[in-house]
């Protein structure tokens, strides 16, 4: 799929799938789970949802809400309550691209509504719909919150390429309200009024109709004007969680014990599994632990040797350690940054037992030519996949390579359960020699009995239901990584200084962390270079030094030299996936003036 096409597609997707999602709840308690924060607690956007369907109260104010502001209305036609019922049920719950919310205040208090319509299209735009405010008296400034929450909400979670709506041009006081919000007259848009019924109707003149229109809608577009001072530090990295999330863990909180203590770590590993392409996942407390796991039920141990890039996370060795094996360090690519496969298989002994290539910062390894290293030389293979859980090697997602493989969801990666991991395989026989280990080493046919010494690398119940929330929006967070990578694309054009890691052709990487490369005769150090930055409250990362280099190897070996380099001369820069454009080019304008003041 072409490259827009898949960023169209994901949208739509976004769009179905949560205002499906939040329009289906039933409960009271998962509905203020699933409501949106307005300001700093100044009260909430409410899905207006089926528990609402049945509500008469509910139903009673909207219809008195619509018949006090029939005036902004295209369709204007006289209100009941069981008008609005049927409204309710046909145009808004049945209707797919269309979601409305509540606003209400921090007491609880109902005092108007707005939403979103028409948001379902090959544009990514979305229309800012039915936006009243019902209550005159509530608290000065909640409806300029309330909008403002909702625009975050829907660039956050469904990233529209455009938000727009449409009012009546003379409508002065909607239109000064929506200027202050950042919203541009785009045009006028005339129209034309009919009678239906006791219904009018003010519909947009056809392009043959040459008579002067009865109305107008002025469309405006969002279009903020906005700029970052660097008073706040930008963060290197930063999660997105989603009503999911919220929704999942308090019902794991509530309800997740006892019968339904393992519910979620079902259905976690479940959608995991189908989500990579593998035959069996098993939910893990880390990374790491996945990757101690998949050594041991490989029985690599003693005498053994395992090779891993020297460039990456000490837990890829150490996991090595743990089961008593050697590492060996090999280098990488200066173009992926990831396992060299000549380096790979010129290290390779009478003792090697397997390899652990790294997918580095989202990016895939070379798996192809490792691959048929592997075969030819009868190694295992655990892919490192932990910061890179949607990556793609030609076309195939990261972790469906190997044996086994082994992700992350540590709070800085793109998929966060706080701390957690998970392990991944197609071998029946592996799996469950990992279950195995995983579980203590208990037989499970003989309560508390156990066959061997096993390990506790188990993950909660709620962990596993914040896990499962960010894997059903795990695409729309790939497409907002890649975003972020495309704005630092754009402001580092010209700039010989300095080399993004980007992906090669045959990859697709989810820019877990967007990289870059210093060159050395940049006249600024790494050093001097994130230390301007930080003044300018921006917060980067030295990317991971060649590990070969820690004092912690019982068996001491050469330092491969693109590792050495990269380790020594790149750095992450500001890659959360709430990071907006805006703090892109701010960070991008930073790294210009620091690098022109060294020349």
């Amino acid at each position: 799929m072409a490259a827009h096409d898949r960023v169209i597609a994901t949208y739509k997707q976004a769009v179905r799938r949560t205002f499906s999602f939040l329009k289906q709840t039933e409960r009271l308690d998962d509905l203020f789970a699933k409501s949106i924060p307005v300001g700093d607690s100044e009260g909430f956007l409410v899905p207006v949802c089926e528990l609402h369907s049945a509500d008469k109260g509910l139903i009673a104010t909207l219809a008195q809400w619509r018949e006090e502001n029939t005036f902004a209305f295209p369709s204007q036609f006289p209100v009941t309550t069981a008008g609005t019922a049927l409204w309710l049920r046909s145009k808004l719950l049945d209707v797919e691209d269309r979601i409305l919310f509540l606003v209400v205040d921090r007491h609880g208090n109902r005092i108007g509504h707005l939403g979103l319509a028409n948001a379902v299209n090959d544009q990514a735009a979305a229309e800012i719909d039915n936006v009243i405010r019902g209550v005159k008296s509530a608290q000065p400034g909640i409806m300029t919150k309330a909008m403002k929450a909702l625009l975050n909400w829907a660039q956050e979670n469904m990233a529209p390429r455009l938000i727009f709506l449409r009012v009546f041009s003379d409508n002065d006081n909607a239109i000064g309200f929506y200027h202050k919000l950042g919203f541009k007259d785009d045009r006028l848009l005339p129209l034309r009024q009919r009678k239906q019924g006791d219904t009018i109707i003010y519909d947009l003149v056809a392009e043959d109709d040459s008579a002067p229109p009865d109305k107008h809608f002025l469309r405006m577009t969002y279009e903020p004007s906005r700029t970052v001072n660097g008073s706040e530090m930008i963060l290197t990295a930063g999660p997105s969680i989603s009503v999911r999330e919220a929704s999942y863990a308090l019902d794991a909180a509530r309800y997740g014990w006892n019968r339904q203590w393992s519910g979620y770590i079902k259905r976690f590993e479940a959608a995991f599994a189908d989500y990579v392409g593998t035959k069996h996942a098993l939910s893990t407390s880390s990374g790491t632990g996945a990757l101690h796991l998949a050594l041991a039920a490989l029985e690599i141990g003693p005498g053994d040797e395992v090779i891993v890039p020297d460039l990456t996370w000490v837990a890829t060795a150490n996991a090595v350690v743990y089961v008593g094996a050697k590492p060996v360090f090999a280098d990488v690519e200066p173009e992926s940054w990831c396992l060299d496969p000549d380096s790979l298989e010129a290290a390779i002994t009478e003792c090697t037992r397997a390899v652990i290539p790294v997918h580095l910062y989202g990016h895939p390894a070379r798996m192809d030519r490792i691959m048929d290293i592997a075969r030819k030389h009868r190694l295992y293979v655990i892919e490192d996949a932990a910061p890179a859980v949607g990556a793609e090697f030609r076309g195939r997602k990261t972790g469906t390579f190997g044996d086994f493989a082994a992700f992350s969801f540590q709070g800085a990666k793109l998929l966060v359960t706080g701390e957690g991991g998970m392990l991944v395989t197609d071998n029946d026989e592996l799996y469950a020699k990992a279950s195995d280990l995983w579980d203590q080493g208990r037989d499970p046919k003989r309560t508390f009995w156990i066959n061997r010494t096993g390990f506790k690398y188990k993950m909660s119940n709620i962990q596993a239901a914040i896990g499962l929330g960010q894997l059903e929006h795990i695409d729309e967070m790939i497409e907002a990584k890649r975003r972020v990578f495309s704005w630092y694309v754009e402001g580092f054009q010209n700039i010989p200084q300095v080399r993004l890691n980007q992906e090669l052709p045959w990859a697709r990487s989810i820019y877990w962390m967007t990289s870059i490369l210093l060159d050395e005769k940049a006249g600024i150090t790494r050093g001097e270079l994130r230390e301007q930055l930080r003044k300018r409250n921006v917060d980067t990362r030295p990317v991971f030094p060649a590990i070969s280099q820690y004092p912690i190897w019982q068996f001491p070996q050469r330092v491969q030299p693109i590792a050495r380099r990269i380790g020594n001369q790149a750095l992450n820069l500001p890659s959360g996936i709430r990071l907006k454009r805006e703090q892109v080019d701010y960070i991008c304008s930073c790294v210009k003036e620091i690098l022109a003041d060294a020349k």
